[in-house]
């Protein structure tokens, strides 16, 4: 060992101390004393210069080093932190196999700890060792009390949230759980478990199937229903699951919130409009589902609706009733104090936009800009001034609207082009294509080969029927992101559309669907192209089960019209008439309802 004077051994001994003050406490502490006492402690002076050198060397780059020179320090003191720090410095160095050297030493000396537990099972895993993992796992299992069992039971598929082998992950755990899969304790966990594992690895049958067993065990369990939720909107039979549970336990209004934003996804805003009026009943004082309930009473366009659920937010939140917008003090509507820090709000944000969005809607200007007057913070300057001016082109002042977005100040990098981007969907709102097509062309040039800003440019071509523009900019897009599935379900649902090349058309969604499997608007397309393609009962196949997942009204006016024409009429009016029922004023829907001359 190197020897060093009195001051640079107080100096490094103080140094030392607080490397050491969040991995080993009672060393750090002994360390400190050593400089202010002669008192005899567990930290000799070897000891205490071994660790010295190895928190040196780590400094200094030489994390193998000091690997072997900690963990040779925590097998001599059997220190659980130094053990920890041992295995942290080989991960920061990369060095997995070293890190698993020093976990594997860890819970040799500690064969209860659960942390050594957990990492000896985490560097299999990241190692690719997966199946090495299946010991320490039973043993995990097996060292935890019982009372925490169930929730490490639950926690186990996440030690494979990254493996490539996810079939293999899921066998393993299988093997792991065999032991509980039939104890009373632990019979739903295991079942959940094993249901999220198939689920990660692609087989939804079979973890619809655990799913449902652990149900089928305890009905009022969270952990299936959660299961179920997961499933959902691609696997629609786990709905049932999720709505026998809050039968069984209509007080579990977790699983409801869940339940809410999963059918708020689906676009059933009824249905989970009803389920947050089941919570805001029964816990009135939770802020979250009020801010929900106003978001979707807004999407449908019922602004004295809304308005009145998110006062109640707001009144939660800010622990006072609220009845009226009041003005922050100062407040320009045309300019945002740049110079206010950002403090979090809780949501007011967010409820303070959609008020004004409901105060317009209801064509009260005074109020939409008195709740975006109480908006200060500088984050949030474009989303303030794009509600503005949208009041302001309504008004019939759209050059002062746009001029209000572009004046918005930079304070990020991603500020310019956020900016084109809304005053490009204000131009939309408005259907001013041309002029909108003008403002997404120069944001392609000043952003070249932003597939996302490609993408938005094409959409307008498409608005304006150019579909040689559209095609050319969609190729670009695929050309640069070959995994942009929404580039490809919209080539292929273009000429679908307008019944051309319709082989090539199912070949692109096929493509799309492939990319983002289930998802409900790229099936909506499929089965919209076997309809152009003649072959009715697959295309009703197809549309169904887009519907189900998602109640859009545009996939509802493509399922309304092969019904009509298939002659099964009484369920096209009624798919039409709930879809005129959330949006009247689609263009998708008028124009189906027109031509079909569909008497609702």
């Amino acid at each position: 060992m190197p020897s060093f004077s009195p001051i640079a051994r107080a100096a490094c001994a103080l140094a030392l101390a607080s490397s050491l003050s969040s991995l080993a406490p009672h060393a750090a502490a002994q360390a400190v004393a050593s400089t202010e006492s002669t008192e005899n402690s567990g930290l000799d002076a070897q000891l205490f210069y071994q660790l010295l050198i190895g928190e040196i060397e780590f400094r200094s780059g030489e994390a193998g080093t000091a690997h072997q020179v900690l963990l040779d320090a925590a097998r001599k003191t059997r220190d659980p932190q130094l053990f920890r720090r041992a295995t942290d410095i080989a991960l920061q160095a990369r060095a997995g196999d070293q890190a698993l050297v020093s976990a594997r030493a860890w819970r040799t000396a500690f064969p209860d700890s659960i942390e050594a537990h957990r990492y000896v099972i985490q560097l299999l895993v990241a190692l690719n060792r997966s199946a090495e993992a299946v010991e320490p796992m039973k043993s995990l299992l097996a060292t935890t009390p019982a009372a925490g069992r169930v929730e490490q039971i639950t926690g186990m598929p996440r030690f494979f949230m990254r493996t490539a082998d996810r079939k293999q992950a899921a066998g393993l755990i299988e093997q792991v759980l065999q032991p509980y899969a039939n104890a009373p304790a632990t019979q739903t966990a295991a079942a959940v478990a094993l249901g999220r594992s198939w689920l990660l690895a692609g087989d939804t049958g079979r973890a619809l199937e655990l799913a449902r067993r652990a149900h089928a065990q305890d009905a009022g369990a969270e952990g299936p229903a959660q299961l179920a939720l997961e499933l959902l909107p691609g696997t629609p039979d786990a709905e049932a699951i999720v709505i026998s549970h809050l039968k069984a336990r209509p007080a579990s209004n977790g699983i409801r919130l869940l339940y809410s934003r999963t059918l708020s996804g689906s676009q059933r805003f009824a249905d989970s409009i009803a389920q947050l009026d089941v919570v805001t009943r029964d816990e009135p004082k939770l802020a979250p589902p009020w801010l929900m309930l106003g978001a979707l009473q807004l999407e449908l366009r019922k602004p004295k609706e809304a308005t009145a659920a998110l006062l109640k937010f707001v009144a939660v939140v800010e622990g006072e009733d609220v009845t009226k917008p009041v003005a922050t003090e100062g407040a320009a509507a045309d300019e945002v104090d740049v110079d206010e820090p950002a403090a979090p709000d809780r949501g007011l944000t967010q409820a303070w936009l959609m008020l004004a969005q409901a105060a317009e809607q209801q064509s009260n200007s005074a109020d939409a800009e008195a709740w975006l007057a109480k908006i200060t913070s500088p984050q949030q300057a474009l989303a303030v001034q794009s509600r503005r001016a949208s009041m302001l082109a309504r008004q019939g002042k759209l050059p002062e609207a746009r001029e209000l977005i572009r004046k918005t100040p930079e304070l990020g990098e991603g500020d310019a082009r956020a900016k084109l981007l809304a005053e490009a969907q204000l131009l939309r709102e408005l259907k001013r294509w041309d002029d909108a097509r003008v403002v997404m062309a120069g944001a392609n040039q000043k952003f070249p080969d932003d597939a996302d800003l490609l993408y938005e440019e094409s959409m307008l071509a498409e608005k304006q029927d150019r579909m040689d523009d559209m095609e050319r900019l969609l190729r670009r897009v695929i050309a640069l992101k070959p995994e942009h599935h929404h580039a490809h379900n919209a080539l292929g649902y273009s000429l679908a559309e307008r019944n051309l090349r319709l082989p090539e058309a199912k070949a692109l969604i096929q493509k799309a669907l492939d990319l983002a499997p289930g998802e409900p608007f790229i099936t909506d397309s499929l089965g919209w192209v076997e309809y152009r393609l003649g072959n009715r009962d697959e295309a009703l196949r197809l549309l169904r089960g887009a519907y189900q997942s998602r109640s859009d009204v545009e996939i509802a006016a493509h399922l309304g019209e092969v019904l009509w024409v298939s002659g099964q009429r009484d369920e096209a009016r009624r798919v039409l008439r709930d879809a005129r029922e959330r949006d009247a004023v689609n263009d998708v829907l008028r124009e189906t309802l027109a031509r079909l001359k569909v008497d609702l």
